[in-house]
C-alpha cells in the first residue's frame, strides 16, 4: 500500500463552500475510491491550502482509473471550480516527495510509501 501526500489549493473566497461540499462527499464517489483502490483520503485545510494524504493500493492505477469515470467527473465538476488548478487526472502525479521517516531510521522499518517517481520507473 502507498501513502500519499498531495496539495492543492483553493481559490481565495471558497473555503466554506469546500468544507460545505466535502461535509460528505457523495456515497457513489466513496464507492468508486474504494473500488480504485483507495484505503482512507484525509484533507486537512490551512487556509488556502489543503493537503490530502491518500493511502491506496496504487496511486497510479487510481488516478488512471478514476480519469474517465463519470461519477468522479461529476465531483470534479463540483470541486475543480474551487480550485486554483483543476485535476483531470490525467497527468502523471506522484504527490509530493516523502523526505525522511522516523521510523525508517530508528526502527529500520521500510516506509508504507512504495517509492514513485522518475526514479521508481527505472
Amino acid at each position: 500500500m502507498q501513502r500519499i501526500l498531495s496539495r492543492t489549493r483553493l481559490r481565495a473566497g471558497n473555503e466554506a463552500a469546500y468544507d460545505s461540499v466535502h461535509a460528505t462527499v457523495p456515497p457513489a464517489l466513496a464507492a468508486r475510491l474504494r473500488e480504485a483502490g483507495v484505503h482512507d483520503w484525509t484533507i486537512w485545510r490551512d487556509g488556502l491550502d489543503l493537503v490530502h494524504l491518500i493511502e491506496v493500493e496504487d496511486y497510479r492505477t487510481m488516478r488512471r482509473s478514476l480519469a474517465d469515470d463519470p461519477v468522479n467527473a461529476e465531483w470534479q465538476a463540483v470541486v475543480n471550480p474551487l480550485l486554483e488548478a483543476a485535476d483531470d487526472y490525467s497527468g502523471s502525479d506522484d504527490g509530493v516527495p516523502r523526505v525522511w521517516s522516523l521510523a525508517a531510521q530508528v526502527d529500520g522499518v521500510a516506509p508504507v510509501t512504495a517509492e514513485v517517481g522518475p526514479e521508481a520507473d527505472r
